[in-house]
């Protein structure tokens, strides 16, 4: 179940952004002589007018063929020239690969209003609307300083603390400051953390325990553990601050994964070995998707609309045989005054695919590495 659901989601983001291409190469006049669904060899295919729709065997695409997008003789002398992608105004070239992306955020933005609007998501207390309130309210870890008490006592990001107790006092229905006098009050005692974790491989939501020693490490030499504590619950919004909701946490979303993807190609270029494990390929999907829905559906859309922002971010990249790469190519035609050499441009997007290709097969051979660790 959790594969099928996988194949669905992955069906979903590619469709959606290879629909963004298709439909305004269409509205463009450029001519689309294939829209499919995965890579080749071909599974099934059907043709309406001058297009031919196909589903493919390799699911992990998708693709848009656009007549006249790797130049050739054909599209650059050939009677239906004038409706290639190469012939298309600079202006025109830019909308169809940005569509793409775009089509992806709007999806993302999508999900999430349904997600405010049905079941509800995940919302930090001072994040809440004035008049409305969130739904199960939990004290949550959402940092875990370094060589920290609590690092080493293996507690991490998401876990909701639930009650403290020693061997002679507890505290119960914790708040932020609550928790905070106890570990004060208690330096010179073992703290066992009961907490509830959502998240991670084949987790099922129940109460652990660990033991945590205070020690001087907070602000001045104050005993602390070493977490950042938030009061996080569901919110639940009606449609129309579903949708102001959305927005917010679209933009959101897109502002960190950004922030992300610039840390991770700071570390690729300074050469840092671990990059490889930053990265989750297919294989490791399967199990984010898998922790995802049995935590609820809200939580699978929520996951669903991260994936696709990824997806959109990804593509943006300056990289060839992605649409950053081809935008990259406009770009420096636009500066130059002339297109580039056809030979140069489709040479340089099959070694940017390759290249892609190989990477994806280290990032699966990765993942496969981490499901046997």
């Amino acid at each position: 179940m959790t594969i099928l659901i996988f194949l669905i989601i992955l069906g979903l983001l590619i469709l959606s952004h290879e629909f963004g291409h298709f439909f305004v190469a269409k509205r463009s006049g450029a001519r689309v002589d294939e829209f499919g669904l995965g890579f080749p060899p071909r599974l099934i295919s059907w043709r309406r007018g001058e297009t031919t729709y196909s589903l493919n065997l390799i699911p992990f695409g998708g693709f848009v063929k656009i007549y006249g997008e790797d130049p050739n003789e054909e599209s650059l002398t050939g009677t239906d020239r004038q409706r290639a992608f190469s012939a298309q105004s600079k202006w025109v070239q830019t909308s169809i690969l940005v569509a793409g992306v775009t089509a992806n955020l709007v999806l993302a933005w999508l999900l999430l209003v349904v997600a405010f609007a049905t079941t509800g998501l995940p919302t930090q207390a001072d994040s809440v609307p004035q008049g409305y309130t969130l739904d199960n309210p939990r004290v949550t870890i959402i940092q875990v300083a370094p060589n920290s008490p609590a690092a080493v006592a293996e507690l991490i990001l998401g876990d909701q603390i639930v009650k403290l107790r020693t061997t002679t006092d507890y505290l119960t229905e914790p708040t932020i400051e609550s928790i905070q006098d106890f570990i004060t009050n208690h330096s010179n005692s073992e703290i066992i953390v009961s907490y509830i974790r959502t998240h991670g491989p084949n987790i099922k939501p129940t109460i652990a325990e660990r033991a945590v020693k205070p020690a001087n490490i907070g602000p001045e030499g104050k005993l602390a553990i070493g977490v950042g504590l938030e009061t996080i619950g569901i919110l639940q919004l009606p449609l129309h601050r579903a949708i102001i909701a959305g927005t917010q946490s679209t933009w959101h979303l897109v502002s960190s994964t950004v922030t992300a993807f610039g840390s991770l190609l700071i570390s690729f270029f300074r050469g840092q070995s671990e990059v490889l494990g930053q990265i989750t390929g297919p294989v490791g999907l399967v199990g984010l998707v898998g922790d995802a829905s049995a935590l609820g559906f809200g939580y699978l859309l929520l996951f669903t609309a991260l994936i696709s922002i990824n997806l959109a971010v990804l593509n943006l990249l300056p990289i060839p045989a992605l649409d950053g790469g081809r935008l990259l190519f406009l770009l420096i035609e636009r500066i130059k005054g002339r297109a580039i050499k056809p030979q140069v441009a489709n040479a340089v997007n099959l070694t940017g695919f390759l290249l892609l290709m190989i990477l994806m097969l280290l990032v699966t051979y990765s993942d496969i590495m981490k499901f046997f660790a």
